[in-house]
């Protein structure tokens, strides 16, 4: 989901999928999807009701990747023969395989996850509510993200520069040039979730109860996602962040948003995994900080790498001037100076932290 957070943090894509056109457009791009997801669903359960949780994910993920692809083509606003030769076979491999199937595995996840532990309404004993709502959300949530990539695309391929393409590259770069800072985030982030998480077992039958270790998890998930964000954004180690850097309110906001929001998903699509593939009937201490570190510790990349990057984006944005980043003779000499991801932030300085980070 870390394309996700990409085009909802980071102000150069943020602003450019939330324009109001481009958010009519999209709504329809999700409409569609919806129905037919509901339709093949209505199809399929005549000849298998769906209630194996393998067989489910399957569908879904099939469908999702279908779907991701046409999503993205309405966004690219181009045809398929001419996005094949533009993009190649590597970037159409990654939204269809990625942004389509194994994301739409892990918001079927998340759905099924998500009703057996607020509602109590467990897949398992009545597979077919809840099969029919993961069918139906993952489809329509893929579509939004697979046209947002897309539309990114066809901004870049008309002469917009874009700093932070959302395909997780500038992450693997990252890796590469900073592995022992990444290493420090991954150590600290998900041992400080998994010591509250099995902290908060400890504290019994109520501990060990999937909300409250969702509480738990997403409340640490928070912090450490600002905590990274800041030293990120600041260039700083783990311990000299300065927080009175930014308003206490903008702190807040990314905490609640993508900070807690996303460390909750992460735990949910987890849980959904141990209970419905591999058939996990109860999470102990041992298996709760284990759920706990992972998702610490990806909030904890997530964030860094998000900081990183919008300082690259405020850097690049005091450097040249936004009516020159929109110029396609600019943006050529900066792909041949080798800079060819380089792209001006959009936002006005007064933009923060992602506060844009709802829309659409």
């Amino acid at each position: 989901m870390l394309h996700r957070l990409a085009l909802r943090v980071l102000p150069g894509l943020t602003l450019a999928v939330t324009e109001e056109t481009v958010r009519k457009r999209k709504r329809l791009v999700m409409l569609a999807p919806g129905f037919v997801a509901f339709g093949l669903y209505r199809l399929i359960k005549q000849v298998d009701a769906l209630a194996d949780p393998a067989t489910l994910l399957c569908v879904s993920g099939v469908l999702s990747a279908f779907t991701a692809l046409a999503a993205f083509r309405v966004g690219r606003q181009v045809r398929f023969e001419r996005i094949l030769k533009e993009d190649g076979v590597r970037r159409l491999g990654w939204i269809v395989g990625w942004i389509g199937f194994v994301y739409g595995v892990q918001l079927s996840l998340l759905v099924l996850a998500l009703l057996k532990v607020l509602v109590q309404y467990d897949f398992l004993r009545h597979p077919d509510g809840p099969a029919m709502m993961a069918m139906i959300i993952s489809c329509t949530s893929v579509a939004r993200d697979a046209f947002e990539i897309g539309h990114v695309r066809w901004l870049q391929a008309a002469g917009r520069p874009i700093l932070t393409f959302p395909d997780g590259r500038a992450l693997r770069d990252l890796f590469r040039d900073q592995p022992v800072q990444i290493a420090q985030w991954i150590l600290l982030g998900g041992s400080f979730s998994a010591l509250i998480a099995v902290g908060v077992s400890a504290l019994g039958q109520w501990g060990e109860n999937p909300l409250s270790q969702l509480a738990a998890v997403a409340l640490a998930g928070g912090v450490m996602a600002v905590w990274s964000y800041l030293a990120g954004i600041q260039r700083t180690g783990m311990f000299a962040t300065r927080w009175s850097t930014l308003r206490y309110s903008d702190l807040f906001r990314f905490w609640w948003w993508p900070g807690l929001a996303f460390a909750a998903t992460y735990y949910l699509v987890a849980v959904g995994l141990l209970i419905f593939l591999i058939r996990v009937e109860t999470l102990t201490g041992p298996a709760n900080g284990l759920v706990a570190g992972t998702v610490g510790g990806l909030m904890a990349i997530y964030g860094y790498y998000l900081g990183c990057r919008r300082y690259e984006e405020d850097r690049v944005q005091q450097m040249i001037p936004a009516s020159l980043l929109r110029c396609p003779f600019v943006a050529g000499i900066l792909r041949r100076n080798g800079k060819g991801t380089i792209s001006g932030s959009l936002a006005s300085p007064g933009v923060v932290l992602g506060e844009s980070g709802r829309q659409g």
